[in-house]
């Protein structure tokens, strides 16, 4: 019998890890697409997860010692709630948004923070009360039943969880119905639960089938999105890259993806100045290449009579959409090619007389990478000789900002080294126009000679863009603003406090209090859960630092943020299982791994950056699990110097999710948006040192 339990119970600790994972990563998904892909919501989403979890594992110890001992009838609750709770919180997510908050107008730090918490919070506290309640139900029946077990069983139930996300869920399921699928394991476990509990089948079958209504309910609005577009919802779809939306108002229709709008089908304005300003510069052309678009600028390209239009798009279902609603008119020469438009110029030995871009501007890292120095190098090594790099920025009306003149700066100085001659056209977007050749900015004469007839650009250039207003805002560059770089996203910093001033509120408070209620904390560890802290700290710094660069280098996080969570948390499991046999338990060993640990971020600084952009995917995916083996070599090393017990259990998992949870933080909000990926990295190198330090000291003790 009692073996019999353990099975069942062990069998429920690995059904909740991938619930959670699951429930988890599509939550992570579902604040991307609400908040307009703002990597700052991972990292709070992530904080507050973490955080929240810490607080459930202090729970389940304190109600098991002081209010009710652990019992099955008290997992069937565990279960049965963790089962439901993840349909109800996505469903909360998508009702709140647009009910608390603008829909389509970004939203400040600290309410993304308190959103974030409290949405989440049922589901992320019981999931750390789920474990170590385990745990205490186990050694009811063998009082020595050891910790790492459950540690190890957890994280493997986390790596099924991860991987049946990245590759199958996501490609196949929609949000609601992989939730349903993943929780319906829940069901099952407590189901058996029951049954050797002794509990009536009276009371667990009625409540079993409720729920499963709730989760098979959650299906059938799975088309149900409240959006951020005007006018009546037509279509939404989830692709593995991001949330696509349309909406039509009369008889228009705009494109969102990720709560962005990337389309509109009427905007020849955009149309006309986007294509004639880069394309009249050039007397023949052979070869367009379009990076994203706007509504109707094949039509004007065509104008032009190119022998070819590549049309560069990341996401199929992105084209199909933007084709069947008439976002994108298709030509005899065009071509669409799915591919990352930074990818894809890496790999293409192809020349271009014109590249056109047509992005957002750099709210987001996944956006920012195609504003950076290295970008625009890349862009020069593709054109012609005489071939013209065109993009747009935000305008302005008689007034130039500070913030946007410094962020105009940074992208003028940025684009100086590659280019001979940079040429800023202001106007409702501020254009610019780069080539090695001259530029000219009598628009309307250069298409006169081509013979080239536009409606907006005939009529309102020459009123509209003055020499006066094109010699101020040229002249308005300040050469002393830092370049957008790759690994120093100068940009970020600038767009992170412009959010902060638009809504009159600084993280530094919150941070400030933050700090000192870690001090108070860490000032009651012991050394080796202190190490665990670092180590959290530590490893989910790295895990964000991934994630960061990744959508530096490659933009597409939104498909591939599982997969990077799920290599994090596999590296864990050999780690935990190799350090559950090291027979002589001693300090040492967490020095060897925090040397380790060490080693490898100096080795990701030194090696693995400088080529960044030049590496494979698996590259990255080798160093966080490499990162996440050592770690998880130390978790059972720790537990057992601090005595093993359920006291011990509960302060080591705590340690270790507060750490993570600060980790997050610092690392996401402060440290790379100030100063990049590589002083990051310096300093989470440097906290492990502390960390060897201490227990340097305390093994000699």
């Amino acid at each position: 019998m009692k073996r019999r339990t353990e099975r069942i119970v062990l069998t429920a600790v690995v059904a909740t890890g991938v619930s959670s994972v699951v429930t988890q990563l599509y939550t992570i998904r579902e604040f991307l697409s609400q908040f307009q892909g703002n990597e700052i919501v991972i990292a709070l989403f992530l904080f507050n997860w973490l955080i929240i979890g810490a607080m459930g594992t202090y729970t389940a110890h304190g109600v098991a010692r002081h209010i009710a001992p652990a019992r099955l009838t008290g997992l069937v609750a565990v279960l049965l709630a963790l089962a439901v709770l993840p349909t109800i919180q996505l469903l909360t997510i998508r009702l709140l948004r647009t009910s608390l908050f603008i829909p389509g107008v970004s939203v400040g730090f600290y309410h993304v923070l308190l959103f974030s918490f409290l949405t989440m919070a049922p589901y992320a506290l019981l999931v750390g009360f789920a474990l170590p309640y385990s745990l205490f139900i186990l050694r009811l029946a063998r009082p020595d039943y050891p910790g790492n077990r459950i540690y190890i069983t957890d994280n493997f139930g986390d790596v099924c969880g991860g991987a049946l996300f990245s590759f199958v869920l996501v490609s196949y399921c929609a949000p609601f119905t992989a939730l349903a699928i993943a929780n319906g394991l829940l069901v099952l476990c407590a189901l058996a639960v029951c049954h050797i509990a002794g509990i009536s089948r009276k009371v667990y079958v009625p409540v079993s089938v409720v729920i499963i209504f709730i989760l098979g309910a959650g299906t059938l609005v799975e088309s149900w999105t409240p959006g951020a577009g005007r006018g009546k919802l037509v279509h939404t779809t989830e692709s593995p890259y991001g949330r696509l939306q349309v909406y039509r108002q009369h008889d228009q229709y705009a494109l969102f993806s990720d709560g962005m709008p990337q389309f509109s089908s009427h905007d020849p304005i955009s149309a006309e100045e986007s294509s004639h300003y880069p394309l009249s510069q050039l007397r023949r052309i052979d070869q367009v290449l379009l990076i994203s678009g706007v509504g109707g600028i094949l039509t004007q390209v065509r104008k032009h009579q190119p022998k070819g239009i590549d049309y560069v798009e990341l996401d199929p279902e992105a084209a199909i959409t933007q084709i069947a609603y008439g976002f994108l008119t298709p030509v005899n020469t065009l071509e669409v090619i799915y591919a990352d438009a930074r990818a894809y110029l890496n790999r293409t030995d192809k020349r271009y007389d014109a590249v056109i871009m047509n992005l957002p501007e750099p709210v987001t890292f996944r956006i920012n990478r195609f504003y950076t120095s290295g970008f625009f190098r890349l862009v020069k090594s593709r054109l012609s000789s005489n071939g013209v790099f065109s993009f747009s920025f935000s305008g302005f009306d008689n007034y130039l900002g500070e913030h946007h003149r410094q962020k105009i700066s940074s992208i003028y100085n940025s684009l100086a080294p590659h280019f001979q001659h940079v040429l800023l056209l202001p106007g409702e977007k501020i254009y610019f126009l780069c080539s090695n050749a001259p530029v000219s900015s009598q628009i309307p004469d250069l298409l006169a000679k081509k013979n080239v007839g536009t409606e907006y650009i005939d009529a309102y250039f020459s009123g509209n863009l003055t020499p006066e207003r094109i010699s101020s805002l040229n002249q308005s560059i300040d050469p002393g603003t830092p370049e957008n770089l790759d690994l120093s996203p100068y940009l970020m910093t600038l767009m992170f406090s412009q959010w902060f001033d638009k809504y009159d509120m600084s993280p530094t408070v919150f941070i400030a209090v933050l700090c000192l209620l870690c001090l108070v904390y860490l000032s009651r560890l012991r050394p080796e859960t202190f190490v665990l802290f670092a180590t959290g700290w530590v490893t989910m710094g790295n895990e964000i630092l991934v994630i960061f660069a990744f959508q530096l280098f490659f933009g597409y996080i939104y498909l591939q943020i599982g997969l990077i969570i799920t290599v994090f948390l596999a590296g864990l499991l050999p780690g935990a299982l190799y350090g559950g046999r090291i027979k002589h338990r001693h300090p040492f060993w967490l020095k060897i791994t925090d040397g380790a640990i060490c080693f490898l971020m100096v080795f990701f600084m030194v090696f693995i950056l400088p080529a960044a952009d030049r590496l494979p995917v698996s590259v990255y995916l080798a160093y966080g699990f490499c990162v996440s083996i050592v770690c998880g070599f130390q978790f059972p090393l720790a537990l057992s110097i601090g005595g093993g017990g359920n006291s011990a259990v509960a302060h080591s998992f705590s340690a270790d999710l507060m750490g993570a949870a600060i980790g997050t933080l610092i690392t996401s909000v402060i440290m790379i948006p100030l100063f990049g990926i590589q002083p990051t990295a310096m300093v989470l190198v440097g906290f492990k040192l502390i960390s060897l330090g201490t227990i340097h000291i305390f093994a000699g003790d």
